[in-house]
């Protein structure tokens, strides 16, 4: 059984600037669970996990922080 996925690349707007993401498709199916969840749209929470993450680590890090952060703290 193979549970390792290929991190898919999404295009995200933060601050009028396209970029783009690269996260393996369960933390893109998770990401977009919060944002429903938080009722934001993909854009809003990235922007805002962008803001809080300082200069030490990169988007999809901090995105996957968040991520794991949020479902540990939901339990």
């Amino acid at each position: 059984m193979n549970n390792f996925h290929r991190p898919l690349k999404h295009s995200l707007t933060l601050k009028g600037h396209r970029t783009s993401v690269s996260l393996e498709d369960p933390f893109w199916q998770q990401f977009k669970k919060i944002a429903q969840e938080r009722d934001l749209a993909i854009n809003e929470l990235a922007a805002e996990i962008d803001a809080l993450r300082g200069t030490d680590a990169g988007l999809a890090s901090a995105i996957r922080l968040f991520i794991l952060e949020y479902i540990t703290q939901s339990k």
